[in-house]
């Protein structure tokens, strides 16, 4: 799925809103979930929403109550938007293995990422070569998630 998928952070008031869009725009809830539900229960009020997806049209729209004081809202981090290039599903059983395989990826990256970029420099004589390669590497991963068959 192509687009964009704002997220909008309400000061408390998340719930009126979701009723709000339901009710002129005939939203459909597709998930949402409390602080109360949620391994956060009892460091936000539990009546409060972590996060919602709302479906409006063929669009989609996230929300959430921002209730932390360190992180107010403000015109300016009130609404993100984020990019959707891919969205797959994954069954719950497959997360574990998901997020075990990104942590480990990522501190592989981490690990020597900067040493091969700068070997791939001093091999080359500058950048070009080592973001191509990042690049290369990049495109390889996406077509793996995008070929992989859904189960």
């Amino acid at each position: 799925m192509l687009g964009i998928k704002p997220y909008i952070n309400f000061k408390g008031n998340c719930e009126e809103a979701i009723n709000f869009y339901k009710e002129k725009l005939g939203a459909e809830v597709l998930y949402l979930g409390r602080y109360g539900d949620s391994p956060m229960k009892g460091k936000a009020p539990d009546d409060k929403i972590m996060h919602c997806t709302l479906k409006i049209g063929d669009s989609q729209l996230m929300a959430c109550d921002s209730v932390f004081e360190e992180y107010p809202v403000v015109v300016g981090n009130n609404i993100t938007l984020s990019p959707l290039i891919i969205q797959r599903e994954y069954a719950a059983a497959d997360f574990p293995a998901i997020v075990a395989l990104s942590t480990a990826v990522v501190q592989i990256l981490y690990a020597f990422g900067p040493g091969l970029l700068g070997v791939l420099r001093d091999a080359f004589g500058g950048y070009g070569v080592p973001l191509a390669v990042c690049l290369g590497l990049n495109l390889a991963a996406s077509v793996v998630v995008l070929m992989r068959r859904r189960t």
